[in-house]
């Protein structure tokens, strides 16, 4: 059987390009404003953050699965555990994994009423963290954690820098989608009601 064609739409990887035709106009020194920073305390709450993915190539192996707190269990009971552990591994984070796998079949609907699309554009960013910018979203594309899209909906990120001044976390800023949602209300359910229907 031939394998699926690739899609054509979809660029590769390798195609992220961070630079802009006025990268000309900097000059090579970097110029530090105090103050200016966005710290990821300044906006919680009103930004999604996406996890960070670290690049790996290590295999986890079942020798790698530490147990702790079995002191008083027999080398049976804790090959057991182990086995047992090792069954279910695709369930769990392995060593050098960042999330557990994804989710299928999950649909998340957002009640936008009859508010047309919004396609905010990408924000400046500096020119020294373009390079850890592509690193880092090479890595989601990697892991699946995103994926190309040519949505008419479109929120800018938000670049942190993180507390050592050198890394990076990467947000979303969803302020603009949040005040078009529409609220659902409905009735939290008691937790009586709940443990009647397991």
């Amino acid at each position: 059987m031939d394998p699926p064609p690739a899609n054509e739409d979809q660029p590769d990887a390798s195609d992220l390009d961070l630079t802009w035709s006025s990268d000309q106009d900097y000059d090579e020194c970097v110029y530090y404003h105090e103050g200016s920073d966005l710290y990821a305390e300044d906006v919680d709450g009103q930004i999604a953050v996406l996890p960070e993915v670290p690049v790996t190539t290590e295999d986890a192996k079942i020798e790698d699965i530490q147990l702790c707190g079995f002191d008083d269990q027999t080398p049976q009971e804790i090959d057991r555990l182990r086995q047992s552990v090792w069954k279910f591994r695709h369930l769990l984070i392995g060593k050098g994994n960042a999330l557990p796998p994804a989710t299928r079949g999950v649909v998340c609907d957002i009640d936008v009423g009859g508010a047309r699309p919004i396609a905010l554009n990408c924000r400046k960013l500096r020119i020294q963290f373009r390079e850890k910018l592509a690193d880092l979203i090479k890595g989601l594309l990697s892991a699946k954690m995103v994926n190309y899209s040519r949505s008419p909906w479109a929120s800018p990120i938000v670049v942190i820098i993180k507390k050592n001044g050198v890394d990076i976390r990467l947000c979303i800023d969803y302020r603009l989608v949040n005040s078009l949602t529409q609220l659902m209300i409905y009735p939290v359910p008691l937790i009586n009601d709940l443990f009647e229907d397991l």
